[in-house]
């Protein structure tokens, strides 16, 4: 993919690709080791490659300690900026340091001990990143959940992880109201059957919860009196999370992330992708309870001594489309993060970027978009209302750190609106046919890479190998099916243009809409449904439902279709977006039965179709092609 010798870039791809074990051995000093590694790369079991095999280190220690040593103890650490609870709170390295260890502490209490699991179900307030830091202190191995799930959701974490311990809030906020996070918590472990699961609970002012004695602890009166405890050595190896991503059957995969990889790898791309360096102020406006929340809201940021941003609220509406760029002036942002769905409601709100100018934007250098898809029409509106470069990267929560980007700490490229720029070193990336052929450029194909990935990304799923293996490498072997579909141009530039399976992208959600459709059938009404997922102006996609009635039934159309809404919401979270939902008489369908999905979703999108040929009946077409008009669809496209 790389079509010149000359420039930093294509010097450091090249040595990436000449010699791994070199090229990340010395990446790797950029790490405090307890004990050095005896092995860059372990290729003993392929194709579980593993990264720094017989090394020892503290994730806690690389992101807190070593900088209280090194000289930045009065270095902020996390600046907490929350318009929804009308706070701000700054957090030193050094008082960083000493709750991390108190909240160790508090772990430890609760019986928690190296290589236990540990949920954290919390709003974006600082002690959730405390929280995650404290379980890699003591060697717990910690798993997020958006707060935005609903109960059955988190059951399924909670049935998947077995946590040792619960760790949650009494609410989360949204603009104008609170939402109860205990009462879900609590009915997700009646769920589970885990209802004896020792939980500590953060008491918000804005809603207070209920204890259960015997079971639940007041955060407050935990971490008091605990004691504070020291960094616990781990493995290289030995994981530090799981993170779940949608999965197409609607059970969640437990993406395993490891210690020694993750911290080489995620510094790293702080300094080579984000060119962002100690003393920094990095900004992700995500959630802990994605990808890019532990990446680069905790992780990243720390690893590299910058100072985070937690940002509790929105881009439109906290208290207008304003709010990104007064957080940026407040505190000094060099870098911010987030995704084109923010920028879209932005432009929505405010199109000629006049609030922009409100605000002093002076230490603000470059904005960075993931997540999903950037439309040229992202890219060109960001330049035009923030003069800095915008750069599209592309990565998934398997791969923990951006796959394709312009390094901007390496060496920055021409930007092309649409495309995701050039590998990033250590990454080998290829466009496959369904034959495992290399696609010519310019020819969309299955998005490939190489094994051995480079360190940071996934080793397996959590006690899954088998799931691993059948979802990700067993197609292509020798390569991780990405599961999207991208082209490469001429000069060697990839674009990522959706996803191969039924994954949908809803503001940057990943999302199953064959999970949405078991809830679709779930219904006594409901003999079939089919959900696709249909592109969207502000959110890149949203989730359509179809529906064929049983025979019979009393009920109007229209009180089944809200009932359909309402137990996706309840099942799945507001996350899903899920409001569009209609009748129909019949689905189109292939003569052996299957639902033709992508012609469903290519006429919801307003492309030309081309009739499958192995259509049951084309005379249904009319049909979906009324119901979707009904519901507003296209909105995007011809």
């Amino acid at each position: 993919m790389i079509k010149n010798v000359s420039g930093n870039y294509a010097r450091t791809y090249a040595a990436a690709q000449a010699d791994p074990a070199k090229f990340w051995g010395d990446i790797a000093k950029g790490i405090d080791w307890i004990k050095p590694w005896e092995r860059v790369i372990d290729d003993s079991r392929k194709p579980f490659y593993r990264w720094f095999a017989g090394g020892v280190l503290n994730t806690c220690y690389n992101c807190v300690d070593r900088h209280v040593k090194n000289g930045r103890a009065d270095q902020l650490a996390i600046v907490y900026d929350s318009p929804l609870a009308q706070t701000v709170r700054k957090i030193t390295y050094r008082e960083l340091q000493e709750l991390t260890a108190q909240y160790g502490g508090a772990l430890r209490d609760l019986g928690v001990k190296k290589g236990d699991t540990v949920i954290i179900y919390m709003p974006m307030v600082p002690e959730a990143i405390v929280a995650m830091l404290a379980c890699a202190r003591i060697g717990a191995v910690h798993s997020v959940v958006f707060g935005g799930f609903a109960a059955p959701e988190l059951a399924k974490r909670v049935v998947d992880a077995k946590p040792k311990a619960v760790l949650s809030a009494s609410c989360g906020l949204l603009p104008g109201r609170a939402v109860p996070y205990k009462a879900l918590l609590d009915e997700a472990l009646r769920i589970a059957g885990a209802e004896k699961t020792p939980c500590m609970i953060l008491q918000r002012k804005q809603l207070k919860a209920e204890l259960i004695a015997g079971r639940d602890v007041d955060w407050d009166e935990a971490v008091a009196k605990a004691k504070p405890v020291d960094c616990v050595p781990v493995a290289a190896t030995d994981p530090l999370y799981i993170i779940y991503t949608s999965g197409t059957t609607g059970k969640p995969k437990g993406v395993v992330r490891d210690n020694g990889g993750h911290a080489v790898a995620l510094r790293w791309s702080m300094e080579a992708v984000y060119d962002t360096h100690p003393g920094d102020v990095y900004w992700a406006a995500s959630d802990i309870g994605w990808v890019v929340g532990h990446s680069y809201i905790v992780y990243g940021p720390l690893l590299q001594g910058c100072t985070t941003i937690v940002y509790e609220g929105k881009p439109v509406g906290t208290p207008d489309a304003g709010a990104f760029w007064r957080v940026c002036q407040a505190h000094g942002v060099n870098a911010l993060f987030t995704a084109p769905t923010a920028f879209r409601a932005i432009k929505k709100e405010d199109p000629n970027g006049e609030l922009v100018r409100k605000y002093d934007m002076s230490k603000f250098r470059c904005l960075y978009l993931a997540g999903e898809r950037s439309v040229p029409d992202d890219i060109t509106y960001a330049k035009k209302i923030l003069g800095v470069p915008v750069v599209d990267n592309w990565w998934q929560t398997e791969l923990g750190w951006p796959a394709l980007s312009n390094c901007m700490g390496i060496e920055p490229l021409p930007v092309k609106p649409g495309s995701a720029t050039k590998p990033v070193p250590g990454f080998t990336i290829e466009m496959f046919d369904e034959d495992g052929q290399p696609k010519a450029a310019g020819e969309v194909g299955n998005l490939v890479i190489k094994l051995p990935m480079p360190p940071g990304t996934l080793y397996t799923l959590w006690h899954n190998e088998k799931g691993y293996e059948e979802t990700y490498l067993s197609r292509y072997p020798g390569y991780y099916l990405s599961g999207d579909a991208g082209y490469f141009d001429q000069d060697g530039y990839g674009s990522v243009m959706t996803r191969i399976d039924d994954i949908i992208n809803v503001a940057g959600h990943r999302l199953s809409t064959g999970q949405m459709e078991q809830i679709l059938a779930a219904h006594p009404a409901v003999a079939e449904g089919a959900v696709v997922g249909a592109a969207d102006p502000l959110k890149g996609q949203v989730p359509i439902g179809l529906v064929v009635l049983k025979s019979g039934v009393k009920k109007s159309e229209a009180e089944i279709c809200q009932e359909l809404v309402a137990s996706v919401r309840a099942q799945i979270g507001a996350v899903a977006a899920f409001k569009d939902v209609k009748v129909v008489k019949r689905l189109p369908k292939t003569r052996s039965g299957k639902v033709l999905r992508v012609t469903i979703r290519t006429m919801a999108d307003g492309t030309q179709i081309k009739v499958p040929a192995t259509i049951e009946d084309d005379t249904v077409l009319p049909e979906i092609t009324a119901a979707l008009k009904a519901l507003g669809y296209p909105r995007v496209g011809g």
